[in-house]
């Protein structure tokens, strides 16, 4: 258990954000609990499961292979969210990303070089060696090695603020409650995707067919608690960062491991054996993120991918290995479609193909003409067996309802007054930034960026 009641900050979560914004605070003299509500195998919430952050950067820097400036980030991201962002904050965040590499490095977390396929990040994301829950232990050390006091399976069930003020939190935790007061509060517990009932709230009975590729300790008990005491909300219930991922995968915490990302490389049908949207609309790292929302508006929120020799060895895989047969007809028969109509939707679209130089690095020139939906680059011919077919469902990684913060990560309340020492990082408050859409690592830019700015601000509050 804690070794007090009273500290100068209190920080709710244990991934990324959380653990920014402790190092920051303890390092600027404050007295840290870091009180993380899952056991402590499973700590760092979804944090666990990534690879890489993005960055700003004006030149190449360790294994960053290229430039990536600010007014580059800030139009792909403007892209992905159809301006559905607070720009200041938007740029605020991208702005500070360009400080991550070293900050983080500093920390002790080190870096490798990208991971190839499909991904396309080796100039703009920074990839961790090890992957997310290598980096998560770096920081967990780093914060232990600094006198950061952690708890696990502690869970903040009560809030108590008054004003606008954070008082004290109760705690619980094997079985019992304890009250803790700090000097600041610093909410960083992720959004509430794996709070099934929820997400029926918010999507309707469709959300029973959703799967939730992170951790299942991301119920949304603390940002409830914040909006239930007067905190402005940011955001829409129904709006999250959603891939399509394997449907065989586990309702939770199927992670990284269950992503597909050869959709670029084939066709993708629903259970009907029709196709719904292009395939090769743009670069898969700007685009992987709005296909868990176009598969969870299919019938029985389930589509399909097809592809063919030409393509297996062109993607990484999923955990699943893929149905696998000699013809079309046989592969739909495997996977529960109508084989004759996945014979006439592939034999559409490959007489739609118009070739040109196949290369999925670049926005290349093979695409389908007077095909709906059209296919506008790495169109080409599935007609090499054997076939290979993956079934897809929506995976929900976080939620974009959250609370609203300022550029300082300061909780901005109902009355739009400004708390004095409550403070939002990560995916609880990742809404101010994500309106929509997504774009490949910027969850952890957020929660990184947010979580260093509520660490300092909750340690200047706290003195």
């Amino acid at each position: 258990m804690f070794s007090g009641d009273s500290f100068d900050v209190l920080v709710a979560g244990g991934g990324n954000a959380a653990l920014c914004a402790a190092i920051t605070a303890r390092r600027s003299g404050a007295r840290v609990l870091v009180a993380e509500g899952a056991p402590k195998f499973y700590r760092g919430g979804n944090t666990r499961h990534t690879r890489n952050l993005r960055c700003a950067h004006e030149r190449a820097i360790g294994h960053l292979t290229g430039p990536y400036p600010e007014a580059e980030f800030w139009d792909d991201l403007l892209r992905v969210t159809g301006g559905q962002t607070d720009e200041p904050l938007a740029r605020l965040a991208i702005r500070r990303s360009a400080e991550l590499y070293d900050w983080l490095g500093a920390q002790g977390v080190r870096f490798q070089p990208p991971l190839g396929g499909t991904l396309s990040l080796g100039r703009t994301n920074a990839f961790f060696l090890g992957g997310g829950r290598a980096m998560l232990n770096t920081l967990y050390d780093t914060a232990e090695r600094l006198g950061i006091e952690i708890v696990y399976d502690a869970m903040v069930d009560g809030l108590e603020v008054a004003d606008g003020r954070f008082v004290s939190a109760t705690v619980a935790q094997n079985g019992g409650y304890r009250t803790i007061a700090a000097n600041a509060f610093v909410a960083a517990a992720g959004g509430f995707e794996a709070n099934l009932e929820w997400l029926r709230q918010a999507w309707g009975p469709v959300a029973d067919n959703f799967l939730i590729r992170g951790t299942p300790y991301n119920r949304g008990a603390v940002l409830r608690l914040l909006l239930d005491r007067g905190v402005a909300a940011v955001g829409e219930a129904n709006q999250c960062h959603a891939v399509a991922i394997d449907a065989r995968s586990p309702k939770f915490d199927g992670g990284i491991a269950t992503r597909l990302d050869c959709v670029v490389f084939g066709v993708v049908v629903n259970r009907h054996g029709e196709r719904f949207y292009d395939e090769g609309e743009e670069f898969w790292p700007k685009r992987y993120a709005i296909w868990g929302r176009l598969v969870a508006q299919q019938p029985d929120q389930i589509a399909y991918v097809v592809i063919d020799r030409k393509s297996i060895d062109k993607f990484m895989p999923s955990i699943f290995p893929p149905y696998q047969a000699a013809s079309l007809g046989a592969l739909a028969e495997k996977m529960g479609l109508d084989p004759s109509a996945v014979e006439r939707t592939v034999a559409r679209f490959n007489a739609a193909v118009r070739p040109g130089a196949f290369d999925h690095t670049v926005l290349d020139d093979c695409r389908t003409e007077g095909l709906s939906p059209p296919k506008s680059h790495w169109a080409r011919r599935i007609d090499e067996p054997p076939f290979y077919g993956y079934p897809l469902r929506p995976g929900i990684t976080f939620t974009y309802l959250g609370v609203k913060v300022d550029e300082a990560a300061r909780m901005v309340l109902a009355d739009g007054r400004l708390s004095s020492n409550m403070f939002a990082a990560g995916e609880i408050m990742a809404g101010n930034v994500l309106g929509k859409g997504y774009l490949a690592g910027i969850g952890m830019t957020i929660g990184a960026v947010f979580g260093r700015l509520a660490g300092q601000g909750a340690a200047d509050a706290a003195r």
